[in-house]
């Protein structure tokens, strides 16, 4: 598996580019984000016009210390950023990494934009770096993430207690979801089939 951190990819679909992320982007993901008010979500930390610096050091800060590879996600046509995520947790020894961060502006959310993006990371996750495991984490009160990440084909293993706390102080649990490469050609078929109805 090679050294994400060092690999600057852009993964490009027939309707998304999902570019690294760099610190020139702080007033697009603030555009974005605004697009439903997304920084009030109590499940996901989506920057705001008083965080989104903090958001892109953390995610910069981990691109550069090898463990995360942040993206910013690009409606083609436009050339619009329309929301972020990123491979994290990135563990190049046991070939595996967790796909989160994830988040699109309102008006992106429920159609073609999660799929092809998961589409893309997965694609790249197994078949280019061979990653024999990907995983993902949602809040255990997130029952539309809870329900997209099913709809992907992973598979849930349970909760992890105080996984986490969120900017409010909550201490929150979280729930736990894989994706194994023998697990990934099926759930690669299903993903494009979903994705030919946008066609």
């Amino acid at each position: 598996m090679p050294q994400l951190h060092r690999i600057m990819t852009t993964l490009t679909g027939p309707r998304l580019r999902l570019r690294p992320l760099t610190a020139d982007d702080a007033p697009l993901l603030v555009a974005a984000a605004s697009d439903g008010e997304l920084w009030r979500s109590p499940f996901t930390v989506i920057p705001s016009a008083d965080t989104v610096a903090a958001y892109l050091d953390k995610a910069l800060g981990g691109l550069a210390q090898g463990h995360m590879l942040p993206f910013a996600i690009e409606a083609q046509a436009s050339g619009q950023v329309i929301g972020s995520t990123r491979f994290w947790k990135i563990d190049h020894a046991n070939r595996k990494l967790e796909i989160g961060g994830s988040w699109l502006g309102l008006q992106w959310q429920g159609g073609f934009a999660n799929p092809e993006a998961k589409w893309l990371m997965l694609s790249y996750a197994f078949d280019q770096l061979r990653c024999v495991r990907v995983q993902f984490t949602t809040d255990v009160l997130n029952e539309r993430s809870r329900a997209a990440i099913l709809k992907l084909g992973a598979v849930e293993e349970g909760i992890i207690r105080h996984e986490r706390i969120m900017p409010d102080g909550r201490l929150r649990d979280s729930l736990r979801f894989s994706m194994l490469d023998h697990e990934w050609p099926a759930a690669r078929d299903r993903l494009l089939t979903r994705l030919a109805h946008f066609d």
